[in-house]
């Protein structure tokens, strides 16, 4: 039997030494791989930080993360602006060549 892609699926997983079971819509192992990801982020706080609770590992982590997202999303933002500029630019020069073609 098939499932449906929007039906949720329990997924197991560990992290920091404690098991957690999520539910899931899609692709288990993208559920399973981001735990993995989170899970060796924390243990790599936890080494550097060994007399830290869970809790200030988790905002470590929570921080790490938001930071790198905040990155990524100023790359991106750049990113559309240069495809914007380019988009632009190549635009002008299809209408140059368009009224090129037409002239004697």
């Amino acid at each position: 039997m098939q499932t449906n892609a929007s039906e949720k699926q329990p997924v197991r997983v560990t992290i920091l030494s404690r098991s957690y079971t999520l539910l899931a819509s899609g692709d288990t192992r993208e559920v399973e791989q981001v735990a993995a990801s989170v899970n060796d982020l924390m243990l790599s706080i936890a080494g550097k930080a060994p007399n830290a609770d869970s809790t200030r590992i988790a905002v470590l982590a929570c921080l790490h993360l938001a930071d790198k997202l905040r990155s990524l999303e100023r790359d991106l933002t750049a990113l559309k602006e240069r495809v914007d500029r380019k988009s632009e630019q190549f635009a002008g020069m299809l209408e140059q060549a368009i009224a090129g073609v037409g002239e004697p």
